[in-house]
């Protein structure tokens, strides 16, 4: 599956990982149409007895379990986290997406795969892990485009009892595409016009044949169906249609999500925990203004999760599913 060039809004979560004693094993799980795999990480020592877990719902593009990416480099993101909350008392699931990594569909080609299909296959986590007899209450933390998965995942009746949304977005797809593309002034007019049209398109049920090269990375034809299906979920519509105990994790250093998006999605939920991390960048690292130095940080493993992002994360996560 092409899933490497399809569009990657989102990047990788760098966090440091605090030495714990903790135990991992893989796990699989089938569902219609894929076999998913992930590794489950909990926390070593009799005082975790069912310990509470979150389930890690990684950004878009071709980002796998540990949250490596050949675009971003390979930080070891995801799995970093899992053993920060590890040895916080805290375990983890994190998934290969279908198409990555162990996670393998029946049907490879891009054009096969949907939204709706990560969205069904973090349900099916969600049920899995609370069906554990050996785990406690259980919360979904999604990163970046992650975030909009996690929102959609737990819509309705759900296992999970708390959500994290770490840098995710508060408009949806189709907005930003349009903003994004919109304000940027090297791109000529007619080139904002045909995004728009195949916008328009494909929230119509359409498909479009001939694509500019210059837009096919976002909207060839193999791509649409993924595009067209992420169309209809609203960042804020879901967060205000759930009541789960929610935290909204935000740097504003971020170069892919605004830290307005962060104040729409707490806008949205009332009740929503808002932490705006300073000068903390996408990836929640410290970074420097230069855009260049921030990008730079992406794919450094070394550095550490900001401190205060760590501690909102674990502080929030101990007092919702206690």
């Amino acid at each position: 599956m092409r899933l490497t060039r399809r569009l990657a809004l989102t990047a990788a979560l760098f966090v440091f990982a605090a030495p714990a004693l903790a135990a991992s094993r893989e796990v699989t799980l089938e569902v219609p149409g894929a076999r998913l795999a992930a590794t489950l990480q909990t926390p070593d020592g009799p005082q975790h007895a069912r310990p509470p877990v979150a389930l890690i719902l990684a950004g878009s593009g071709p980002t796998d379990r540990n949250g490596d990416n050949p675009l971003s480099g390979p930080g070891g993101t995801y799995r970093k986290l899992a053993a920060n909350l590890a040895a916080r008392g805290i375990a983890t699931l994190r998934p290969d997406k279908r198409g990555i990594g162990a996670s393998t569909p029946a049907d490879p080609r891009e054009e096969a795969l949907t939204f709706d299909d990560f969205v069904n296959d973090a349900r099916a986590w969600l049920t899995w892990l609370a069906a554990q007899p050996d785990l406690g209450p259980v919360a979904v933390i999604g990163h970046s485009e992650g975030g909009l998965l996690a929102l959609a995942a737990v819509q309705g009746q759900t296992p999970a009892r708390a959500v994290v949304l770490l840098a995710a977005p508060g408009e949806d797809i189709g907005t930003t595409i349009r903003r994004q593309l919109g304000q940027n002034p090297a791109n000529p007019p007619a080139l904002v016009e045909e995004s728009n049209r195949i916008l328009d398109a494909l929230a119509r049920g359409e498909r479009v044949a001939e694509v500019s090269p210059v837009l096919a990375p976002l909207f060839r034809p193999s791509v649409q169906p993924y595009l067209a299906s992420s169309l209809k979920y609203d960042p804020q519509r879901l967060i205000a249609a759930q009541n789960l105990p929610t935290l909204v994790v935000q740097g504003d250093r971020d170069l892919q999500v605004r830290p307005e998006d962060a104040r729409l999605l707490a806008a949205a939920q009332p009740a929503a925990r808002l932490h705006l991390a300073r000068g903390v960048n996408h990836v929640l690292v410290p970074a420097p203004l230069d855009p260049g130095g921030n990008l730079a940080r992406y794919g450094d493993a070394e550095l550490p999760l900001e401190r205060g992002v760590v501690t909102a994360v674990v502080e929030f996560l101990r007092g919702a599913l206690r």
